[in-house]
């Protein structure tokens, strides 16, 4: 943790008295901020790889212990984005980290902000897979959804944007192809992959639809910098997102 800028603007504020001395430190602290985004900087995709499993780590311990629900899910997301042996190694062991009462969640997340300026559509992968991590690990426990949340604020994601990539995922990733359910859930569940209401014309669902596969495209996020141990997730959700569309254009008609 940087610590220069707090003790700095703590000693020049005491010369104003203690309200000074907080204003300095509050001003030192988003210096250390800003030095920490800049210092041992990470290339992209392996700022995106740690920050992924240290931010898991630390929702899981939201609740003060990780369950063993919350373990598997670590692990499903692992298998879904078919890490290798050193990968699982190296994911857990920043999984361990995340976990630790010192990790700093504003760090870490200025780390990878500054890693993704040039590309923030990365920032929404981030957080889907953080959303499905934490959906499977607890469903999304109070404390749980906090942190998600406060992530996401960090990056600066909407909280707007962040309930729509929640229902989306809600959604599953095979609902809108049916797997037994009936057909009122499964357009539900479209709706929700494409990030919009039932009431949108068929113009807005196909730009909605432009706008999902483009963010998504595994081949335009890997040239951004997303790691190909990511590529899965993207693939999936492109997936999704394609199926979600044509079954709600054939419902509605048209091509």
């Amino acid at each position: 943790m940087q610590w220069t800028g707090k003790l700095i603007g703590g000693l020049l504020g005491m010369a104003l008295g203690p309200w000074g001395a907080l204003a300095g430190l509050a001003i030192g602290h988003q210096y250390d901020i800003k030095a920490a985004a800049g210092r041992d900087a990470l290339p992209p995709g392996d700022q995106f790889f740690f920050s992924t499993f240290r931010l898991m780590g630390h929702v899981a311990k939201a609740d003060g212990r990780v369950t063993e629900r919350e373990i598997e899910a670590a692990r499903a997301v692992m298998r879904s984005l078919r890490l290798n042996a050193a990968q699982v190694r190296l994911a857990i062991a920043q999984f361990t980290l995340g976990k630790q009462r010192q990790f700093d969640l504003q760090e870490e997340m200025a780390r990878l902000r500054a890693a993704c300026r040039l590309h923030p559509e990365l920032l929404h992968v981030f957080m889907e897979i953080q959303l499905r991590f934490a959906l499977s690990g607890s469903d999304m426990t109070p404390a749980a959804r906090a942190r998600v949340a406060r992530a996401a604020a960090l990056l600066g994601i909407p909280p707007a944007l962040l309930m729509r990539l929640e229902a989306a995922l809600r959604g599953g990733p095979a609902a809108p192809g049916g797997g037994g359910l009936d057909r009122n859930t499964r357009t539900a569940a479209a709706y929700r992959a494409l990030e919009v209401d039932p009431s949108v014309t068929n113009e807005e669902l196909t730009r909605a639809y432009r706008r999902l596969m483009s963010r998504h495209h595994p081949d335009k996020l890997k040239a951004n910098g997303l790691p190909d141990s990511m590529l899965e997730h993207a693939k999936q959700r492109t997936q999704a997102v394609r199926e979600a569309y044509e079954l709600l254009r054939e419902q509605r008609g048209f091509s």
